[in-house]
């Protein structure tokens, strides 16, 4: 008898529950169908009729990367550049100019020319301001400028900068670059070794234990592991380098 009371009382509640749910996903499923409807005619109108020349793919782009901001700093879109710049940062291997750049604003700065690389060859040097790649103005360039200086191996770019004040131009042959996760370590003292691991790309955790085991065999017993420039990366090569230790 119990029993059946139980059975009685359960399966309205069940049928409640489901009930309260299916109302409360269709409840959320219209209200996302208005907002993108909303967020259409806008998109549309707005590439049709504003007074200006639009870019849709930039508006779109624009429009998802401030809307995921207003999130949290964890959620990120990447387009297809975004993509093709997060497998090159994360490979440690590219083609162009072998120099790591900063944009600011309409500003692009080289930060290091890597040794015996292309711009380390043309003269380049930390703190140039690149201001022209080609015919094209960096200040007016509305995407990354840096990706212009990318390309296949071989093929040229000149490019314009300035140097405390003076404005020079040089042509500069692209080539594979292999960025290096540890580009210098030595010992500090006669037991301190110091490594500076500047990318948790896919070569992190190799170069780093290289780097450790030649710092122990020269007699280091302590190490200074200097991660101030290092953007992260992988999340698997930074749980590998931490293994090492």
């Amino acid at each position: 008898m119990k029993s059946s009371i139980k059975k009685k009382i359960i399966v309205p509640l069940l049928a409640v529950c489901l009930l309260v749910a299916g109302s409360s996903f269709k409840s959320d499923f219209f209200e996302i169908a208005k907002q993108i409807e909303i967020f259409t005619t806008l998109f549309k109108e707005l590439n049709m009729n504003y007074v200006d020349e639009t870019n849709p793919a930039e508006l779109m782009d624009t429009a998802i990367k401030n809307m995921l901001d207003d999130l949290d700093p964890y959620t990120k879109f990447l387009n297809e550049q975004d993509v093709e710049e997060y497998k090159i940062n994360n490979a440690g291997e590219y083609s162009g100019i072998g120099a790591l750049v900063r944009s600011f604003k309409d500003k692009l700065l080289i930060i290091e020319p890597y040794k015996d690389y292309p711009a380390d060859k043309a003269g380049l040097k930390a703190g140039d301001e690149i201001i022209k790649i080609g015919d094209i103005m960096v200040s007016a360039f509305d995407d990354n400028a840096s990706e212009l200086l990318k390309g296949a191996n071989n093929t040229t770019v000149n490019v314009t900068y300035k140097r405390q004040g003076e404005t020079r131009t040089t042509v500069i042959t692209r080539s594979a670059v292999e960025v290096d996760a540890v580009p210098y370590y030595h010992m500090v003292d006669a037991k301190t070794g110091y490594i500076v691991l500047n990318k948790f790309n896919a070569k992190a955790s190799g170069q780093t234990k290289e780097a450790l085991n030649d710092l122990k065999g020269k007699g280091a017993q302590s190490i200074i592991l200097d991660l101030r420039c290092n953007p992260v990366g992988l999340l698997t090569e930074a749980i590998n380098v931490t293994n090492i230790f």
